[in-house]
Parts: structure tokens; C-alpha cells; sequence
């Protein structure tokens, strides 16, 4: 059988960088997307060493970018996995409802709403029989939280796309998955000047993820905690 192959949006730090090792640590072959050129090219370095490794570094709001990425997983031979993990937080300090700024909220709609269903979009030919599209959620799509109304708004309309992308997708395994706290550069914007040092290491979402790609679990939403008691169930 041919290594399996998975695109990872913002794999050059945090959440997207941990999965991206744990799927090189396991023979897939890796299509990597970050803004960061530099950061993005030395987690291409690192990674290269264990599996082909595509990087391409850009916006993923770009649709020229887009169409990059596209061709990348069409010359792979296509996906067994897309992974829109790249996100965007918003104004730090975390701003009220009342004084979040359209501009601001419109930013955040683009970057974690529009642009994730634009890239499955542009990759919706590349990707294979059984292919998991997972995109990454938060539970502040869920709770009322002070503060998160901007970023939870923008993800709550994310898992309603990804819930009507399964249902009308039957032939896909669509996740949207919430992987809980971490210890992450986004999680420190979010608590400016506090210690989050006690958040887990990014590893451990990654982990449960990795089960997810990697598994047979029907589509829906899932919180990484979670798919570990399943996975821990089944051992």
C-alpha cells in the first residue's frame, strides 16, 4: 500500500507541529502549511528526516495559496487526511462583545470559518475513499465563556459546517474536535501575563487526534479527552 498522506494547516508550532511529528513518527507523508516561512522550513527540516515532507508556506485565507496546496496533494497522489488546524485568537486582550470591533470579528470569520471550508474545498478532489476531514474546534463553541464571543462564535459556525460537510459526505470521515487545553503560544495570547505552565503539553491532543485519523470512529464532534477513554476502552 501506497504511505498514507495527510495536509496540516499551521503545523509549524503548537497543536499542528505535535501532530505533524506524531504522523512522521508513523510513516504518513506530510503536506505542511504555516504562515511563518522560517518556522515552517525548520519543522520541514526536522520532520524531512523521518518522511517526505511537502512544506508550503502561506495565508491560508490566499486563494492563490490554497491552490498550492491543492496541487501538492494532487502530485502526493491525495489525502487520507485534511487537517485545518490554523486559526486565529483575536484582539489580546480578550475584548467583550460590545467593544469587539466588526473589522476584528470579520478577521476571525475569515481566517476560522471561510478559510477552513475553502481549503477542504480546493482539496475536495485530492481527497481519498474514507478520507478524515478534521477540523479543529474549541469548547468555546459550546460554553457561554466571557470574552471568547468572537473566537466562539467563529468556531460554533465551523462545526456547523463540519456537521453538514458529514452529512452530506457520507463517504468522508468528518471530525470537528475540541482538543481541550494546552500549553501553546495561542493559549498564552488568550491569558496574557498569566502562567500556563499547568495546560498539558500539545502532544497529548495530538495523540488523541492521531486516533482519530488513524481509526474507524464514525463522524462527528469529539473532545480529545474523550477519544482517549475510547481509545483506553479498547486496549
Amino acid at each position: 500500500m501506497s504511505a498514507r498522506t495527510a495536509l496540516i494547516t499551521g503545523a509549524s508550532r503548537g497543536l499542528g507541529l505535535a501532530l505533524a511529528r506524531a504522523l512522521a513518527e508513523r510513516g504518513w507523508q506530510l503536506i505542511l502549511d504555516a504562515r511563518g516561512e522560517h518556522a515552517l522550513a525548520d519543522a520541514a527540516a526536522e520532520l524531512g528526516a523521518r518522511t517526505r515532507v511537502v512544506a508550503i508556506a502561506g495565508d491560508v485565507t490566499d486563494r492563490e495559496h490554497r491552490t498550492g496546496l491543492a496541487a501538492a496533494a494532487a502530485e502526493l497522489g491525495g489525502l487520507d487526511a485534511l487537517v485545518n488546524n490554523a486559526g486565529a485568537l483575536g484582539p489580546s486582550p480578550r475584548p467583550d462583545l460590545l467593544d469587539l470591533a466588526p473589522e476584528a470579528f470579520e478577521a476571525l470569520l475569515r481566517v476560522n470559518v471561510v478559510a477552513p471550508l475553502a481549503v477542504t474545498q480546493a482539496v475536495a478532489g485530492a481527497l481519498r475513499p474514507d478520507a478524515r476531514v478534521l477540523n479543529v474546534s474549541s469548547d468555546a463553541a459550546t460554553e457561554p465563556y466571557a470574552g471568547w464571543g468572537g473566537y466562539g462564535a467563529s468556531k460554533a459556525a465551523l462545526e456547523q459546517l463540519s456537521a453538514i460537510l458529514a452529512a452530506e459526505r457520507p463517504d468522508l470521515r468528518v471530525y470537528w474536535v475540541d482538543p481541550g487545553d494546552m500549553r501553546t503560544q495561542m493559549h498564552q495570547e488568550a491569558f496574557p501575563g498569566e502562567d500556563i505552565g499547568d495546560r498539558p503539553p500539545p502532544e497529548e491532543s495530538a495523540a488523541a487526534l492521531t486516533t482519530l485519523l488513524e481509526g474507524k470512529l464514525p463522524s462527528g464532534r469529539y473532545t480529545a479527552r474523550a477519544i482517549a477513554e475510547i481509545a483506553d476502552s479498547r486496549a
